[in-house]
């Protein structure tokens, strides 16, 4: 049976009543393109193996798809997530939530001009980096600093400055992976260094750096495995022995910090990540990391270091395709102004999710809990609802073997209600994100804000309403 014959032609499909809206607020010829984009994903349905049976049926789908496909149009792709997961720095999620004032300082910035690249003193053209470089020195002990776009084009361009042409000798366990197949190896060629790969995946040395280093060689380089570990028997070189053999030598050492974290979170339990103070401590020449992980900020790479190192990052051109825009700058400095004036922990959420004590977790999963059971009605007798302690994550990269001791609320479904309710709440404004374990899901306070839990339990009795509507 040819069931590509029920399809209706776009022509057929322009003239049905539910399109009358569309016509009058929409282009002609882009509401065209989108009918036509709907049966052509319609064909694509057939051919994987859709039984359609009629006309009709096919109209269905093609108008239904046209309205989800204006939805988007009208709302956007982008929408606001509650996440329950309890992985603070969720990359899926966007990783850090930025602060009240980094919100406001976009807020106040973005809808005028500004002084991005003018100085206001001298009435001349100035430098989009000097809003940032002073803060980030004065925080973290460096010489210099520069902000691109993320931690990728961070080491890219180090790599590029420093290396081009020349060796870069990096021990074989510290060849990472990211998110996104962002790898060391990749990153390495596409800058135009070479890699030299040293010592075993779980035993590298000093001497085998030493071995390795030849006049080609231009950069001793050190990758903080934050999203893995190595463990039994195991050596690596530590960042101290490398500088050492650096200055002995006198080729720079850079390490890329991935995380990088400004404040301690040992008496947390986090005592795992190196701090990017320590690493300049140590004498490294340049240290690169996130914005938008650990430090609770916008999606920015940093690069710390001898000013020598920095001012050759400014004046190389990658750095102009790189760089950040007004937006990120101001969301930046709100930020580190927030760690200057002594209150990350209290206004930076990242940083007050990972700190947040028991109590409050505890307190707050109670709130979660009435709001929930004060909604759910007598005919969802099937559902159990409890407080349960949880095992939550930082995320982002950073400490991956260490759970944090959390709490959250865990609801315990019917046989078939457990996906009907996910799917619910993923569809939710704003959507929820939750996990999955025997049947239950389970939602982590951590990563809820105090003024979403209200909100959070409408989605909840929503999404269930809905999955007894529809059986």
């Amino acid at each position: 049976m040819n069931r590509y014959q029920y399809i209706p032609s776009v022509d057929e499909l322009l003239q049905h009543e539910s399109l009358r809206g569309f016509r009058t607020e929409l282009p002609p010829d882009f509401v065209v393109a989108m009918l036509r984009h709907a049966v052509q994903k319609l064909r694509d349905a057939i051919t994987a193996g859709l039984d359609l049976s009629s006309r009709d049926q096919a109209t269905e789908l093609i108008l239904e798809a046209l309205n989800k496909n204006a939805e988007v149009m009208r709302a956007g792709s982008l929408k606001r997530v509650i996440n329950a997961t309890g992985v603070v720095l969720h990359t899926n999620l966007g990783r850090a939530p930025i602060s009240k004032a980094a919100l406001q300082a976009i807020n106040e910035l973005a809808s005028g001009y500004c002084n991005l690249e003018y100085d206001i003193e001298e009435g001349k053209r100035g430098s989009r980096y000097q809003h940032v470089e002073a803060l980030l020195c004065r925080l973290c002990g460096s010489e210099a600093a520069l902000v691109v776009n993320n931690n990728a084009a961070a080491v890219l361009l180090a790599l590029n400055t420093m290396a081009q042409g020349r060796e870069v000798i990096v021990s074989r366990g510290q060849l990472i992976e990211i998110g996104g197949a962002f790898r060391i190896p990749d990153v390495m060629a596409a800058s135009g260094a070479t890699l030299v790969e040293v010592g075993t995946t779980n035993k590298t040395y000093s001497g085998d750096f030493a071995r390795a280093i030849n006049p080609n060689t231009a950069l001793l380089f050190a990758a903080h495995t934050s999203n893995y570990r190595i463990v039994g028997f195991t050596s690596e070189t530590s960042l101290a022995e490398l500088v050492e053999l650096g200055q002995k030598q006198r080729i720079p050492v850079m390490q890329d910090l991935g995380s990088g974290i400004i404040m301690s979170l040992a008496q947390w339990g986090l005592s795992d990540e190196p701090t990017v103070q320590s690493s300049l401590e140590s004498g490294v020449d340049v240290v690169s990391f996130s914005g938008d992980k650990l430090l609770g900020g916008p999606q920015a790479g940093i690069l710390l270091g001898k000013k020598e190192y920095i001012d050759a990052f400014k004046s190389n051109q990658l750095t102009r395709a790189l760089r950040v825009d007004k937006l990120t700058i101001a969301a930046l400095e709100a930020t580190l102004m927030e760690y200057e004036q002594g209150k990350p922990f209290e206004n930076i959420p990242v940083m007050r999710m990972l700190s947040a004590d028991t109590e409050v977790l505890q307190n707050r999963a109670a709130r979660l809990l009435d709001g929930i059971q004060q909604r759910l009605q007598a005919n969802y007798d099937g559902i159990e609802s409890s407080i349960v302690p949880l095992g939550d994550m930082v995320g982002g990269g950073a400490y991956p073997t260490k759970e944090i001791n959390g709490w959250g609320v865990a609801l315990r479904f019917p046989e078939g209600w457990l996906e009907k309710v996910s799917s619910g709440l993923r569809r939710a404004i704003p959507a929820v994100v939750s996990r999955k374990q025997d049947n239950c899901l389970l939602f982590s306070v951590r990563t809820i804000e105090d003024d979403e839990v209200e909100s959070l339990a409408e989605a909840i009795d929503s999404a269930i309403a809905e999955s007894v509507k529809n059986g």
